[in-house]
């Protein structure tokens, strides 16, 4: 006498290759799932804690410019090359000369004559830099912020302002970090889709899914969408 198992038709070969790909298709989908969790954990906790502390500035515990260690000092400076001609090549020569490295920021419009004044910035350090090239000195005011101002600076931290064309990232940390995010962002697109898949495949938590689906769905779009009506 056969078994069910020995009496049981086999599967068609096309039918029999959809099902192993979609097996292999899930057993990667959990383990892509689990292992970019763990890579993105930190940098979600990172934005997920500063996000609080920059929603909330009256948590005065996590005060960092008020508590910012500030000086004030000279240095000698040598006027730029002649064959440095643009304000960006002019601003790296001279942070070269004073041992400064980060992000360029310009806060002013240049003028004939005038002191060449522009920021350079990490995310601890601020440097406020007015280079008088004629006397060939430069006054530099530096801030530094403690380890609440560098969380908070990385919640935005990208080189670039949309408001002025002239800055835009020109120290290579920058681009590290704004490349970065964009992994992270990546990421998490991943993560949801993959979670969505996790969720169709298990009946039992259909319902309880589409209710949290459709009430933050539902929240997300009346920010989004419903108050440009009010």
């Amino acid at each position: 006498m056969s078994s069910p198992a020995e009496s049981r038709a086999p599967l068609p070969a096309t039918l029999r290759d959809s099902t192993g790909v979609l097996a292999v298709c899930e057993r990667w989908n959990r383990k892509l799932h689990f292992y970019t969790g763990l890579f993105l954990i930190v940098f979600l906790w990172l934005f997920a804690f500063t996000g609080l502390l920059l929603n909330h500035p009256n948590w005065t515990f996590h005060e960092s410019w008020r508590n910012r260690h500030e000086t004030k000092f000279q240095l000698p400076i040598v006027p730029p090359a002649a064959g440095l001609t643009s304000d960006l090549d002019q601003a790296r020569d001279l942070m070269r000369q004073m041992s400064i490295d980060g992000e360029i920021l310009w806060t002013t419009t240049r003028s004939e004559g005038a002191p060449f004044e522009f920021q350079v910035r990490t995310p601890r350090h601020f440097y406020f830099i007015k280079a008088d090239l004629v006397q060939g000195r430069a006054d530099i005011r530096h801030a530094a912020v403690n380890a609440w101002g560098i969380a908070k600076i990385l919640h935005t931290f990208t080189g670039n302002l949309a408001s002025d064309p002239r800055n835009r990232r020109d120290w290579a940390l920058t681009a590290v970090w704004a490349y970065s995010m964009d992994f992270v962002a990546a990421g998490l697109i991943f993560m949801v889709l993959s979670s969505i898949y996790l969720w169709l495949k298990q009946p039992g938590k259909l319902l309880p899914g589409a209710f949290c689906l459709a009430l933050g769905s539902l929240l997300c779009g009346l920010f989004c969408l419903g108050l440009r009506w009010m």
